[in-house]
């Protein structure tokens, strides 16, 4: 677990609750896999992204393990407002998870909605929607041991079938303190089926916490349009930030300067060359034939990628 200086607690007046509370739409970079670390926060956030989340973290070998609490959870003092996501299934856990990281970011969100078959099975992820008491537990226990009243407490869920289900669990999180909730408006079972933004609008009906809206949103017109349609108090975005980390500027494609940003950023970090290049074939996907692919998409080393981005493009 590493941060570059002093300071590195998010700024006050930043905290993620205020964000919500100032009334306009809150715009918040998903948590991703290998993608939502550090250097792509940053990019975002010159870019209107009002908050961040990590990468899922795995709160038993983060309490466990120090190296895997420097191999997972890096920040700086510009990284703010900043939320930790953890996969849990026992309160003391996520507790001491909790614990270790509050000095270092501004809240902790515990996900339940990863549908991945390995979190489910561990217990972690989407089965926790089936569990509300054992949620409720977590998030109770956090609350009570983190001094911090500004320290946020989300959750972040997928819907049931049977939506009174997700209402009952939402309002069983309300009760206990949850600062928030993010909905993914689809179910364990549905990858790339139209999302249920009517669900979204119901939940968001029944609580009077906010709640961030996620899932198929690729423009900032088509947050704006969520937004309109669900009530909800904040969009989530995961790939429609991978292929335009600029979108929620009202980029329709990623500008040039985005992608020189980028180059800045993740030398200045030493982002690992595959996830630098990796990046930007997501950013270059709409901007970029089919014929320069084949040749951008196989290069292989950092060198060969700056070369070509600085031939093709003036990026330098």
């Amino acid at each position: 677990m590493s941060g570059d200086g002093e300071g590195i607690k998010g700024c006050p007046g930043k905290e993620p609750g205020e964000l919500f509370r100032a009334g306009r739409l809150v715009k918040v970079c998903a948590p991703m896999v290998r993608y939502s670390k550090l250097a792509f926060r940053t990019l975002v956030r010159k870019y209107s992204c009002d908050l961040c989340y990590t990468p899922m973290i795995v709160a038993a070998d983060f309490v466990r393990s120090a190296k895997a609490r420097d191999s997972e959870f890096t920040t700086n003092k510009g990284d703010n407002p900043l939320i930790v996501q953890f996969a849990a299934k026992e309160a003391q856990v996520l507790c001491d998870a909790a614990r270790i990281i509050c000095p270092f970011a501004d809240g902790i969100d515990l996900n339940c909605g990863c549908p991945q078959r390995w979190a489910m099975a561990e217990g972690y992820g989407a089965c926790l929607i089936n569990k509300p008491e054992l949620v409720r537990d977590m998030v109770r226990h956090v609350r009570n041991q983190i001094d911090n009243p500004g320290f946020s407490v989300s959750i972040k869920i997928r819907i049931h079938e049977d939506l009174k289900r997700t209402v009952d669990l939402c309002q069983k999180a309300e009760a206990t303190g949850v600062s928030w909730i993010t909905v993914h408006g689809r179910n364990v079972e549905e990858r790339h089926q139209p999302v249920h933004y009517d669900a979204i609008k119901v939940i968001k009906e029944s609580v009077s916490i906010p709640i961030v809206a996620n899932g198929d949103i690729k423009t900032l017109k088509d947050a704006e349009n969520v937004h309109h349609l669900t009530g909800a108090d904040g969009v989530m975005v995961a790939r429609g930030l991978l292929a335009n980390p600029a979108m929620f500027a009202g980029y329709e494609e990623t500008p040039l300067k985005c992608i020189q940003d980028w180059v800045n950023i993740a030398l200045e970090h030493g982002t690992p060359f595959t996830c630098f290049h990796h990046h930007l074939m997501y950013m270059m996907e709409r901007i970029t034939s089919k014929q320069e692919k084949k040749v951008f998409n196989v290069l292989s080393s950092t060198s060969a990628v700056l070369d070509y981005l600085n031939n093709h493009y003036g990026v330098c």
